[in-house]
């Protein structure tokens, strides 16, 4: 597969060009790919919720390979979101990024 921060930068430029197309600005675009974030989380939850069978009228409704999809559906849109945001820059942003949240959680090499 090709690199993977290629493929995240073509979504970012086509849902750019469609927003550009309805006439969204900037931070409009940014909003609804934010609140894109929140609803695939939230269909990640709902496949938790089913998983676990929590939900009394739909019983146990999906497996953990249905959340581990949901996931990565979470991950790709935070990464569009990230690339829509800064196009220039996304990938060593987030390695950047990345390597702050690490430190704080990894034991520090000599």
């Amino acid at each position: 597969m090709e690199n993977v921060w290629n493929v995240i930068g073509e979504l970012a430029r086509t849902f750019q060009a469609r927003a550009e197309e309805r006439g969204l600005s900037q931070e409009e675009q940014w909003t609804l790919q934010v609140l894109k974030i929140g609803e695939e989380f939230g269909e990640a939850a709902q496949a938790v919720i089913g998983v676990r069978g929590s939900n009394p009228r739909k019983g146990f409704s999906h497996d953990w390979a249905d959340v581990q999809a949901e996931v990565a559906d979470t991950v790709i849109t935070g990464l569009v979101a990230l690339a829509r945001m800064r196009p220039d820059d996304a990938e060593e942003y987030l390695a950047r990024q990345l390597a702050l949240k690490a430190a704080n959680f990894l034991p520090k090499t000599p």
